[in-house]
């Protein structure tokens, strides 16, 4: 049998279950989004740095601070640029000028020509290949790559180098984001010292 009370309380129940799902609520409206001002405020507490784009603007606190250009000491005065490669500039090479070299990609299995005032990196991406990189500022190593036939210095000139030391260079490692070739050579793409 069906009892008379639990069906009028189950109805009622649902009954008042509609009415609050219809309700048109308190008003409350949410506050608007502030968190990109936030953001903005923080970073121009964070003191500008000779470092390009990105992660010179790095959110959040700490001692840490960028050291100004020229004001290095110790092992970050001897640094990884070459001294030879110091105020090279591929944009200066004039068209006339302009030397092509026979760069082997060991993991493409292919040999490509790579102008003197081309990067390695650009060149790969011209050819469709997904080369791995990050910065493309010779500030890290994530586009290192290692040349097989030795000194890396002998065959090519970095523009910016800032994550090498010349250890890894006499190993064979260069940066391919900012690597100009000035010889034939082979390289292994996608490794680090």
């Amino acid at each position: 049998m069906v009892d008379p009370v639990s069906v009028s309380l189950g109805a009622t129940l649902t009954l008042l279950l509609v009415v609050l799902h219809y309700a048109k609520g308190s008003g409350w409206e949410p506050r608007a989004d502030i968190s990109q001002e936030v953001l903005e405020q923080r970073a121009e507490t964070v003191p500008e740095t000779d470092f390009p784009e990105p992660m010179n603007r790095s959110i959040g606190g700490g001692a840490a601070g960028a050291i100004p250009a020229g004001e290095a000491e110790g092992e970050l005065a001897e640094g990884g640029e070459d001294e030879a490669d110091e105020g090279f500039d591929p944009d200066a090479i004039a068209e006339d000028e302009v030397e092509y070299y026979e760069v082997e990609f060991e993991k493409e299995g292919e040999t490509i020509e790579v102008a003197n005032n081309e990067t390695i990196l650009d060149a790969s991406e011209d050819e469709g290949w997904d080369l791995p990189y990050a910065c493309r500022q010779g500030q890290c190593v994530s586009c290192g790559g290692r040349i097989q036939e030795g000194d890396a210095l002998d065959y090519v000139r970095h523009s910016n180098n800032e994550a090498l030391f010349e250890d890894d260079m006499e190993d064979g490692y260069c940066l391919t984001c900012v690597a100009y070739p000035t010889d034939d050579f082979t390289i292994e793409t996608g490794e680090q010292p």
